[in-house]
Order: structure tokens, then sequence, then C-alpha cells
């Protein structure tokens, strides 16, 4: 074993393992946080970026791996993965998220209830811990049933 191989190990370890794991921690402490009405945006932030680094990790490892590595073509080949991947998948959700967005400030939903009520507050730090739970477990399912489902 070589140190580049060993490097390529620890970095995919840390950013296949360890950054989601702490992301589930950070997204925890955050909605525990937001329940008892305390600052809680900035672990939310942590763990958003702790996902954000593993996903641009397994996001430059698919992209480079497009071609061979002695293609002089390589590097042009991941950005027009890049930017084809923008434009074709993330473009779009955003997209329909505005649309959501445009029809509940257009209903005046977000008018007549504010998140600084103690029942809301509590009903969407429910909602938050339902959803973050499920979200782990399904985790956890793919990865004990193999990468199949990952992709």
């Amino acid at each position: 074993m070589n140190l580049s191989n060993g490097l390529l190990n620890l970095t995919n370890w840390l950013g296949n393992v360890i950054m989601p794991t702490m992301a589930g921690l950070f997204a925890a402490g955050a909605i525990y946080r937001f329940s008892k009405a305390q600052p809680y945006q900035h672990l939310g932030y942590a763990a958003l970026a702790s996902l954000m680094c593993s996903g641009l990790l397994r996001a430059m490892e698919s992209f480079s791996n497009q071609a061979a590595w002695n293609n002089p073509d390589r590097y042009w080949i991941s950005i027009l993965t890049l930017v084809n991947w923008v434009g074709n998948v993330l473009l779009p959700l955003y997209g329909a998220g505005q649309v959501v967005l445009a029809v509940v400030h257009f209903a005046g939903l977000l008018e007549r209830m504010t998140i600084g009520e103690a029942w809301v507050r509590n009903l969407v730090a429910a909602m938050c811990c339902f959803g973050l739970s499920g979200l782990l477990r399904l985790g956890e399912f793919w990865i004990q049933h193999g990468t199949a489902g990952v992709r």
C-alpha cells in the first residue's frame, strides 16, 4: 500500500461515513434547540455543510470516472457532466421548490402563522424529528443492503 491509496481510502471514509454521520448529529441538535426556542441555525448550517461535503465528494468521483485516467479530455468531460447535472437535475428541482413557495405565499399561509407561536414550533419540531428519523432509517437500510439502492 502506498501513500496515495491510503489518502484515497481516508478521504472516502471521511466523506462517505463520517460526514453523513456528523450531519445526522448536527440535524438532531438543531431540532432539539429549535424545540426549546433557542438559536438553532448554526447547527442546521453545519448539518447541511456536512452533507454537502459528502455529496460533493461523491459527485466529483462520478464525474471524474467518466473517462480513463490518461484521457486528455478527462477534465473537460467532468466539467461537461457537472454542467449537465446542474441544468437537468438541480435547476428543475429548484424551480419546483419556487413554485411551491409561490403557492404558499399566494395562499397567505405564512402570514397567518408564525413560527414563534409555541404550538407551531412544537409541531414543526415533531415533523422534523419524524422526518430525520425516517431518513436515517432509510440510510441504514441502504447501508445494510449494499450500495444497490444508493445509486
